[in-house]
């Protein structure tokens, strides 16, 4: 491969991105270098000239489509540059966020079209990622979606911390606190494990191979992150409200008084209400760093400070 300008960056300390190779090609379009009309070579050689894969030169021409600075982009010919293209062209407004229930199932739905499927959660509990995950599932069961794996890691609270939230509002009762944490505790592991379940009965339906692995974070995360197969990132706020919580037997212990099935006024997160931010790989410089930098610091808590968890 010859090294040139645009692809210097493969024998340096980054790997070229999808946006490296955007802005390239957007250059090269401004300056006339390539005219209105004009086609651009093939992906293969674009893959080539670059050192990267097909899939990232696509995901360029993608980011230049969206600009309006390149006509159609299909598997066939090599798309056109757009008449006009030369002028500066205004930035693509973005998608505005949505409570996470409504926004993650189509995101997630879109990632289980790759034929190997990697998602990467930070939460507080599994409940968005659990009721989410129904949609591509369903998808898959209509035979509109025929991943070949599907690797879902997950980062959840240790039950062995104190958590940050739920907290009682006024009450210094122990007791609050430590029904306050069972509740929270019940929730994660059933939640987890109905997850788990649904994921893994792909495998003997469709011969998927899946894998659902938890691990335990040593603190209370205040944001919950997904990532889709390396290329997308999604992030939301987890923000504190006054809640009414309720207890119900099989959390509070069926040998207890009803007196103990009291609700308690605390402070806790909604977690399916919370806007869901969406950042992609190759669409802008910022998104494209963001996405970089979740994924790193993901992996960084995946290896180091947390544990293994059992859902029990």
């Amino acid at each position: 491969m010859v090294v040139t300008k645009e692809n210097g960056a493969v024998n340096g300390s980054r790997k070229t991105s999808p946006q490296d190779i955007a802005d390239a090609l957007r250059d090269r379009i401004r300056t006339g270098t390539l005219k209105a009309g004009d086609r651009l070579p093939t992906q293969a050689k674009l893959a080539e000239e670059f050192g990267v894969e097909r899939g990232t030169v696509r995901q360029a021409l993608l980011s230049l489509q969206r600009d309006g600075l390149l006509n159609h982009i299909s598997r066939g010919s090599p798309p056109r540059v757009a008449e006009g293209s030369a002028a500066p062209v205004p930035p693509v407004a973005q998608p505005q966020p949505q409570p996470s229930m409504v926004a993650l199932a189509p995101r997630l739905a879109e990632a289980f079209g790759e034929p190997h499927v990697r998602v990467d959660v930070v939460s507080y509990t599994a409940e968005t990622l659990m009721n989410a995950v129904m949609e591509p599932i369903r998808q898959i069961h209509e035979g509109r979606l025929r991943p070949e794996s599907i690797d879902v890691r997950i980062l959840l609270p240790s039950s062995e911390i104190n958590l940050a939230f739920p907290v009682p509002v006024e009450s210094d009762d122990e007791r609050d606190r430590d029904r306050l944490h069972r509740r929270w505790l019940a929730q994660r592991n059933a939640q987890g494990q109905v997850l788990r379940h649904n994921l893994g009965a792909l495998r003997q339906s469709h011969g998927i191979d899946v894998r659902v692995t938890f691990r335990a974070l040593p603190f209370t995360t205040p944001v919950k992150l997904y990532l889709l197969n390396g290329t997308e990132a999604l992030l939301a706020y987890y923000t504190l409200e006054r809640a009414q919580l309720t207890f119900d037997a099989d959390t509070e212990g069926r040998a207890a008084g009803a007196e103990r099935l009291e609700p308690v006024e605390a402070y806790d997160v909604g977690g399916l209400t919370a806007a869901l931010f969406s950042f992609t790989d190759g669409s802008s410089p910022r998104d494209t760093g963001f996405v970089e930098e979740s994924q790193k610091w993901f992996a960084a808590l995946w290896e180091t400070i947390t544990t293994d968890l059992t859902l029990s």
